[in-house]
């Protein structure tokens, strides 16, 4: 469907998966500081810098170590594949068909579709718990079941309606939202600064090397799961644009914000250390932070959780797409909507830790889209242009349907690193054989499954030429068969 109008204007975007023409790529590389920032305002990695202080017995220097390397190794990664972006001017995961095949495709891209109903699920219920907070702070109003359920909905209807606009309303709220919660951010640390007991921050005893590489893996997960989305976002970038601002402006825009708020999380964490396991996190800080700062702070992070969401069900519905649901991207977003409803209800009323499932679900998603990470990585430095015509043709005339529909050298690269990786992993109810391999305890499995799908791949035999059936070569009779380049 066409969108020139709708983009000029910036209204609702209605182009779908189709590669975006030159004449429409009039977007700017510094679009992308904001929206990285956008993508990491989330309060949860306060409780997650709490956990390194807590769970995995860092102390202040480690913490900070693990701050810096997790956003330059995640978001370095989501600012390279982002350069596909800008030479296919398709969505990441309809590029991916140039690397599985339309039909071998499905099989990576219905994982990673699975995998954001899980981080979209997390982002409501926390989104959730941000409102009840400010109602029980503000009026009172204390937590019950139809509260959780009324407030579930409201967010994950402002994060339908905010998806479904598209591109350009993306970019305007998170431009915003980058300076509100940038500034509200300054107050929460000069607070600290000024009540934290940091004789007893600084006091606290080193943890070991295993603890710390896994603090990176945990925090990083977040950062990897953007790597597939990345794409979406540079599809309007000219082709010429540069490719250096494209990781700069992804591993400053994530840095900027999670570098404070991990360190800021744990610095809490040694005056209150239940912040870490808190079942709702949000009303345990809450607690910790006064009401002049608490309220405007949770209302910020909340604008930023939607916005999160909002990010993460926009490519959702062009994963959607990709896996053959015919209806508008805007349309396909509500499949994640719904999902998200239903999980939420039960993490927030049936599960009994919530940063448990939080903390696992981030260590399979980062396997998940690790093993699709190696492949596609190495796709791109073997090829600079995607065929967009053979991208939108799901049939055996597609220059990317391969063997049946499969480029089985991907498929084999991508299928037994998700099992390599899957072997070192170990969650709160899953663990591996060899999860307590080296490789295991130092909470590496991800960047084995990146490692095993990249080699893999490379060593390989190169796709091979692709035949052109009869329908596709001008009506040449059965057997006469014409060869494309893949």
């Amino acid at each position: 469907m066409s969108s020139t109008t709708a983009e000029s204007e910036g209204a609702l975007e209605t182009r779908g998966l189709e590669p975006v023409p030159d004449a429409e790529r009039t977007g700017r590389t510094r679009e992308l500081f904001p929206t990285w920032v956008a993508a990491n305002i989330s309060v949860l990695l306060l409780t997650m810098g709490a956990g390194l202080i807590v769970s995995n017995g860092l102390n202040f220097w480690q913490v900070l170590v693990v701050a810096l390397v997790s956003p330059l190794l995640s978001y370095g990664m989501v600012g390279l594949i982002s350069i596909s972006g800008k030479r296919g001017g398709s969505p990441g995961m309809t590029l991916s068909r140039a690397v599985f095949g339309q039909r071998g495709n499905l099989f990576p891209g219905a994982l990673i579709w699975v995998a954001r109903w899980g981080w979209e699920t997390i982002n409501a219920v926390t989104g959730a718990y941000a409102i009840i907070t400010v109602l029980d702070i503000c009026f009172g109003v204390e937590s019950s079941t139809w509260l959780t359920v009324v407030t579930l909905v409201a967010f994950v209807a402002c994060t339908f309606l905010i998806s479904g606009l598209g591109r350009k309303i993306l970019h305007i709220c998170s431009t915003w939202s980058t300076y509100a919660f940038g500034a509200f951010s300054v107050l929460v640390l000069i607070y600290l600064i000024a009540e934290a007991d940091w004789s007893a921050v600084f006091d606290q005893p080193a943890g070991s090397t295993a603890m710390m590489v896994a603090g990176v893996g945990t925090i990083a997960a977040g950062g990897i799961s953007w790597v597939p989305t990345g794409p979406d976002f540079t599809r309007y970038l000219p082709r010429n644009a540069s490719n250096k601002p494209l990781v700069g402006h992804a591993v400053g825009g994530a840095a900027i914000v999670v570098v404070p708020m991990v360190l800021m999380g744990a610095v809490m964490a040694v005056s209150a250390p239940k912040l870490s396991t808190a079942q709702d996190p949000v009303s345990f800080l809450g607690s910790l932070l006064p009401t002049w700062i608490a309220v405007p702070y949770l209302i910020m992070a909340l604008v930023g959780m939607l916005l999160i969401n909002s990010m993460s069900m926009y490519s959702a519905g062009f994963t959607a797409m990709t896996l053959g649901i015919k209806v508008p991207r805007a349309w396909a977003v509500s499949v994640n909507a719904i999902i998200s409803l239903i999980f939420g209800y039960i993490l927030m009323n049936v599960a009994t830790s919530f940063m448990g499932s939080f903390i696992s679900f981030l260590t399979l998603l980062a396997v998940a889209f690790s093993a699709w990470i190696g492949v596609f990585g190495i796709d791109m430095l073997r090829r600079t242009t995607y065929d967009g015509e053979a991208l939108m043709d799901t049939k055996r005339t597609s220059a990317y349907w391969y063997k049946a529909g499969f480029a089985w050298q991907a498929m084999t690269a991508w299928a037994v690193a998700l099992i390599v990786g899957l072997l070192f992993t170990k969650v709160d109810w899953f663990s591996g054989p060899l999860a307590t391999s080296w490789i295991g305890r130092h909470g590496l499995g991800w960047l084995a499954t990146i490692l095993v799908a990249a080699a893999l791949y490379a060593l390989l035999p190169k796709t091979p030429l692709v035949e052109k059936d009869a329908a596709a070569t001008g009506g040449k009779g059965e057997g006469e068969t014409e060869l494309v380049s893949a």
